[in-house]
């Protein structure tokens, strides 16, 4: 007897061993097995055909069959093969990204337990606690720390020996991250016994009570007339577009659908485009589903993951799954539905590592496979997605009203070039944009401003010479971040102090230039030193507990300015938001793609649909150099169909999606000559099958990463071409390439529908 079998590994294809007798009773398809590789590696792999054709060359055996039942059902190995086939990605990288890494792992997984903080017995209280901070003005770390602790805990509100709110736990990890300080320091404040320490076994899975109908919201009017459209438009398609405008209440029409499906006694996989969103959402969500939800995403820790695996697997799996992208791996039984909210995401795009796959593309596919429906929600759709749903490959159902029939938000445009030359702009703020923020602040409301990069600075500069430092490894300039004094590249992370004086004239004029949000809520404290503010991007939201807090304060009102990146502009729902403040709408628009206009008109308009979604109209500053664009126009008017209209035409005359699919090859290897000559011998050889249809080689903007030297090739295949036919061709050219020993060592892969 013999199996092939996928290995966890980016190889292509299939492995063969042999069964030995003894466990030929024990074998089964989509059974973990435990294989060896080469003298003395083992790895779990996926037994995907048992036969007994003995193939031509000696076959190891097997040594351990791990489950004695399937870990994967037909869909979901169904599933792996079209990712790998169609994103042109060796099945054993589908495998590694779909599977929890506890499952691919011989030893398992243990239960979870986390190290939490607490404030010792004997500090709870007022006196005490200011004896503690008293103690400490000499340890400027362990006291910066232990501000810290009380800030999150809310025993910063102690009053007496009670507190005015409610204790919040806090974990180690949280604390670490969130007073950028060290394990020793909170080893001194534990020695001190001001902290304590303790474990416990953090619950994995969702223990809410039962599911309760009646915490259902009645539709109103126009949400009652989508959710019928919805349901009339599924008889006829298997996929339908719901184009609802921001705060239109689209989440309750995902709640009766779901609803419905789960009186059919079928399953329902909810996908949110980023971890950010399953806050809130999971919250109401929970209200209605109780234990009949489960959540799953990449902050998890990975048992937590085996666990909601292993649950679906079972019988009694969860009814309805919220996730990020990674959730359509899972095991579904009875899938009836598909809810892809924000569709028009990019996060929804998996980039690094392989498989490069789009979780919208694969939930369609897996929808398909299992006989289910798929609604796809958003307010600013994707080009593809409303050219299908304009064409009738999609039902579309346009939802025009805001809940409560709340105005949509007043945009000014703010120019900002004429207001720099008039000296009038304070670094980043323009005066309407600060009158409005004071104003704001002043009612009790909430403010959101958005700048789309991290960090202090995105880089420093001589202000002497011009020197600015660069990445060691990558061809990018360092950012600067001021809390931590380093210079960080953000593509392979290498960092080091900020230097004292210049390295190629020795002055010590050093600055920063441009903003980051960094930078942003340091000037905002200064401009309005009472405002409470918060900064959401992706290096103060590293656990899963700060997304939690981040959110749960402004909810609560606890901040009331929000600084952030795009994670700021994905579907947050917050009541008090009077106004939101995007402040260089330039460096959205000045990007060098051909989809540079559509994400900036989503970008903008999903984070000027955050203001005034409760009570009364919002108020948008958009600031820019070109106020002239149509895109501003259009943003402002919140004009889609003029916006897709212009975008379309442009589309179609320089052949681009969706008249079009477009390939991505990218070649990698240290040495420079070698991968640019590698890029004109591939280039030249696809152009023998497909001509004029590839563009390239070329430099992509960032040309070297992590000391690889980087080409890009570009093929567009026109609607109607034989996709598996191209696919062929690209595999051929690749192992034509791959037999010159030059290139043993080259890097080449694929990025399929890129974004």
């Amino acid at each position: 007897m013999y199996v092939d079998v996928i290995l966890p590994l980016p190889l292509e294809g299939l492995f063969t061993y042999s069964v030995p007798e003894t466990l030929e009773e024990k074998i089964g398809e989509r059974r973990r097995v435990l294989v060896p590789l080469g003298k003395s590696k083992t790895y779990t792999a996926i037994a995907v055909n048992i036969h007994d054709n003995k193939p031509d060359f000696d076959c190891k055996p097997i040594l351990e069959v791990i489950d004695d039942k399937p870990i994967l059902l037909p869909e979901q190995l169904r599933l792996w093969q079209w990712i790998a086939d169609y994103y042109l990605s060796p099945l054993g990288d589908v495998y590694k990204a779909a599977l929890p890494a506890g499952l691919k792992a011989e030893d398992g997984y243990r239960p979870k337990t986390e190290t939490y903080i607490t404030l010792s017995e004997k500090y709870r209280n007022e006196q005490s606690l200011h004896i503690a901070l008293d103690m400490l003005r000499r340890a400027k770390a362990q006291q910066n720390m232990l501000i810290t602790y009380l800030a999150l805990s809310h025993y910063d509100s102690l009053n007496g020996s009670t507190t005015k709110e409610d204790i919040a736990e806090i974990t180690r990890e949280e604390l670490l991250n969130e007073s950028r300080g060290t394990t020793n320091v909170l080893r001194a404040l534990t020695d001190r016994k001001i902290l304590t320490t303790y474990e416990r076994e953090v619950g994995r899975l969702n223990k809410e009570g039962e599911a309760d109908p009646k915490a259902i919201k009645k539709l109103n009017v126009a949400q009652t007339e989508a959710y019928n459209k919805i349901l009339f438009s599924f008889l006829k398609r298997n996929t339908t577009l719901l184009h609802g405008v921001t705060s239109s209440g689209k989440t309750e029409i995902y709640i009766q659908l779901i609803w419905k499906m789960l009186q059919e006694h079928k399953q329902v996989l909810y996908l949110l485009p980023e971890i950010a969103l399953t806050v809130q959402m999971m919250d109401r969500l929970r209200k209605v589903f109780g234990n009949r939800l489960g959540i799953y995403h990449s902050k998890y820790s990975d048992a937590e993951r085996v666990e909601i695996w292993n649950k679906q697997l079972s019988a009694a799996p969860y009814d309805v799954i919220l996730g990020a992208r990674s959730a359509v791996f899972l095991p579904f039984q009875k899938l009836g539905l598909i809810i892809v909210d924000e569709e028009h995401e990019t996060s929804f795009k998996q980039q690094d590592p392989a498989p490069r796959y789009h979780a919208r593309s694969a939930a369609l596919v897996l929808a398909n496979m299992t006989g289910a429906k798929t609604l796809l929600g958003t307010a600013t759709p994707s080009m593809e997605t409303y050219y299908n749903a304009t064409n009738g490959k999609y039902g579309l159902v346009t939802l025009s009203t805001r809940y409560k029939n709340i105005a949509l938000p007043k945009i000014e445009v703010v120019d900002t070039k004429d207001l720099q030359r008039r000296k009038m702009m304070r670094g980043p703020f323009s005066p309407p944009l600060l009158k409005a923020i004071k104003e704001a602040l002043d009612n009790n409301e909430q403010v959101i401003l958005f700048q789309n990069r991290r960090g202090f600075a995105p880089m420093i500069e001589c202000r002497t010479c011009g020197w600015v430092p660069k990445c060691k490894n990558c061809d990018v300039s360092l950012t600067y971040h001021r809390t931590t004094n380093v210079l960080t590249c953000h593509y392979c992370g290498y960092s080091y102090s900020v230097p004292t004086k210049c390295p190629n004239c020795e002055e010590t004029d050093l600055r920063g230039r441009g903003y980051g949000t960094e930078k942003i809520e340091e000037q905002i404290l200064q401009i309005f030193p009472q405002a409470r503010i918060a900064r959401m991007d992706l290096d103060t939201t590293r656990t899963r507990n700060a997304y939690e807090r981040i959110i749960g304060d402004f909810s609560a009102g606890r901040t009331n300015v929000l600084i952030g990146t795009q994670m700021v502009s994905k579907g947050l729902d917050f009541g008090k938001v009077s106004v939101v403040g995007i402040l260089n709408a330039d460096s959205m628009l000045n990007y060098p793609d051909f989809r540079a206009y559509e994400h900036a008109f989503m970008m903008m308009s999903q984070v000027s649909g955050r203001a005034g979604r409760k009570g009364k109209q919002g108020l948008v500053l958009l600031q820019t150099k070109s106020p002239e664009l149509p895109v501003i126009r259009q943003v402002v008017e919140n004009d889609f169909d003029s916006f897709y209209k212009d975008m379309l035409e442009e589309r179609q005359e320089f052949n681009y999606p969706p008249f079009c699919k477009i390939v991505c090859l990218y070649l990698k290897h240290r040495n420079d000559h070698l991968v640019e000559s590698a890029a004109y011998e591939m280039a030249n050889r696809l152009r023998q099958w497909f001509g004029q249809r590839v563009l390239g080689p070329d430099k992509p903007s960032v040309a070297m990463v992590k000391q690889m030297n980087i080409r890009k090739v570009i093929l567009k295949l026109e609607n109607g071409l034989p996709l598996a036919t191209a696919r062929q061709y690209l595999r051929l050219a690749h192992n034509e390439m791959m037999k010159d020993k030059r290139y043993n060592t080259l890097q080449i892969y694929y990025d399929v529908d890129p974004l």
